[in-house]
This record gives structure tokens, C-alpha cells and sequence, in this order.
């Protein structure tokens, strides 16, 4: 991915849609996302994901405003581990890269590190984040590559059993996250 992309998923399961718009820069690649679902009394989560330009996370800040007013979460990757609102958590020792809930674009990560040959696996820590509350935990994933474009994620940890298939174009974004998400435009 070159440049700038600007990515819409519909939520399948809810009332809800994201506008992503992401750009590869000079300092790594930027993901700057504004999410509004009517759900749960209706919240807008906003992010900005910065990753280096092998796609690895350094921070993730996330805004949500919902009825009971504003959170805000700041994750930091520092050293082997990651900081949560400047405390750093022994408990995320390890873990290779968030997960939030709310987006497909967090597939993104672990799929660009899966390799390209039918049959590979990856399987890896996460910091898990639901939207819900923005509570931030460690869980647990595997990727298999069914095809070029077909990807079987199972889920270790949190939602541990759950499995999902994921579409995906060129560049590993999630076009299709089946009864879940759907891709529905891009601009470049």
C-alpha cells in the first residue's frame, strides 16, 4: 500500500459504520478511523493507529463518546510490552498487537505477517480491546490461509471457539469479515 486509502465497513450484526482513512508516510503508516453505531444507546469511537512500516503497532489512542460521556485509552508498544495510559502492563508482555473489537482493520496486522502459501498459519498474542467499555486484556488468535484471499480466523482467548472467515484484498485489508463486516467502498 502507497499513499492514501479511504476504506467504509458496514457493521452485519449492528447499526454501524466506519469511515478508515489510511496513509503510508515518510514515519510508518496511519490509520485515522471515526465509527458511529446506534447500538447500545449509540456511541462514536474514534482512533488513530500508528504502525511502522512493516505494519507493527506503536500507539493506538481511541476516544469513545457515549452516553455516560468520554473515554479515552493510549497504547504505547515499549520495548516487549505495552503501556496503557502511561502504566506500563507486565500482563501485555509479549503480545504482538491490539485487537479492537469494533474494526476489521486490526485483522489487518497478523494477516500481513501470514505467509502468502496456501496452508500457512500464524498464531499470536493480542491486547484486546472491546469497544464496549474500552477495557484492554490479553487474548489470544490464529490466522490460517484457505487461498489467496480467504483467510479462517479462530479465535484463542477472550471469545475463545469463536471462528470467522475473512475476505481479503492485495494489501490484507478485510473486505468481507463474514456475518460480521462488509467492505463497502474505498477511494485511493
Amino acid at each position: 500500500m502507497q499513499g492514501k486509502m479511504i476504506l467504509f465497513w458496514r457493521r452485519l450484526d449492528l447499526t454501524a459504520l466506519e469511515r478508515l482513512e489510511l496513509e503510508a508516510g515518510v514515519g510508518g503508516i496511519r490509520a485515522s478511523s471515526t465509527i458511529v453505531s446506534i447500538e447500545h444507546s449509540g456511541f462514536q469511537l474514534d482512533y488513530e493507529w500508528l504502525l511502522d512500516h512493516e505494519w507493527r503497532t506503536t500507539s493506538l489512542e481511541m476516544h469513545k463518546y457515549g452516553p455516560s460521556g468520554r473515554q479515552d485509552v493510549r497504547m504505547e508498544r515499549v520495548g516487549g510490552g505495552w503501556s496503557v495510559n502511561g502504566e506500563v502492563r507486565s500482563d501485555l508482555n509479549g503480545a504482538d498487537e491490539p485487537d479492537l473489537s469494533a474494526t476489521p482493520f486490526c485483522n489487518t496486522l497478523p494477516i500481513r505477517r501470514l505467509g502468502a502459501e496456501v496452508g500457512a498459519e500464524l498464531t499470536l498474542d493480542t491486547v484486546y480491546v472491546d469497544a464496549a467499555d474500552l477495557s484492554v486484556v490479553r487474548s489470544r488468535q490464529r490466522y490460517l490461509r484457505q487461498s489467496r484471499d480467504i483467510i479462517r480466523y479462530i479465535d484463542l482467548g477472550t471469545a475463545a471457539g469463536f471462528e470467522a472467515e475473512l475476505v481479503v484484498d492485495a494489501d490484507g485489508l478485510v473486505q468481507e469479515y463474514r456475518n460480521l463486516f462488509e467492505r463497502v467502498h474505498v477511494t485511493e
